[in-house]
């Protein structure tokens, strides 16, 4: 029997650009994928996403009457089953690092092309988190290191294993799991489950996380590779 069709993740796009909104939406809709609403700011994202219940989140960081990070912030505080994902013009944007703190699940730039635009909103859907390695590296590093704080190891982290903490230190220079699997000599169904038991033991909600907290706790430091 054939499979079940694949489910369309519903999307809220919020920008204070009507032009992009528009342009979003057009793309999405077109490549099968609900666009459920449409905000001009946090605050009126923050009501419709309350209102619609959106399994993705087209979010805008620089927007009037409340920015994207605390809309982002109020939003999964509320639904933490949502995904945002952040749109800026810049790829070493300091609010983005913030906004992948906050539990973002990774950012697009906004010149994106539609084929990826779609592709990204179904792999967070998913429950993944969207990270361009070299780019997520660059900002992380950029940004955890401005914080000009010595390392404090996350007391969380005395709950991994060896292996996991080793996976979780890959998991922050931007690996794979492909990666991870031919880096440790590992299958990937093994790999995912490790990553699997360090989200669940750290209370991650994805890669996106995982890779701000191994620069926050030291496990790895700008600069190394």
């Amino acid at each position: 029997m054939p499979g079940a069709p694949e489910r369309a993740p519903r999307v809220l796009v919020v920008d204070d650009q009507t032009l992009i909104r528009t342009g979003f939406r057009l793309i999405l809709t077109a490549r099968g994928i609900e666009v459920v609403g449409e905000a001009a700011d946090g605050a009126e994202a923050v009501v419709a996403a309350r209102e619609l219940r959106p399994d993705v989140v087209l979010m805008d960081i620089r927007m009037p009457a409340m920015d994207g990070l605390e809309a982002t912030r109020r939003i999964l505080e509320r639904a933490p089953e949502c995904r945002v994902l952040i749109l800026t013009t810049f790829d070493l944007d300091r609010y983005v690092y913030t906004a992948l703190s906050l539990g973002a699940s990774g950012f697009l730039l906004k010149d994106v092309t539609p084929e990826h635009l779609a592709a990204a909103v179904r792999l967070v859907d998913t429950g993944d988190a969207l990270l361009a390695p070299a780019i997520t590296r660059r900002l992380v590093e950029r940004y955890a290191a401005e914080a000009d704080r010595a390392p404090v190891v996350h007391a969380d982290l005395a709950a991994l294993t060896p292996r996991e903490r080793e996976v979780l230190t890959l998991l922050g220079r931007g690996l794979s799991n492909t990666e991870l699997a031919a880096e440790l000599t590992l299958s990937e169904a093994t790999v995912k489950s490790h990553v699997a038991r360090i989200f669940a033991k750290l209370g991650l909600r994805d890669r996106a996380q995982a890779v701000v907290l191994a620069y926050e706790t030291g496990l790895v430091r700008p600069g190394e590779r």
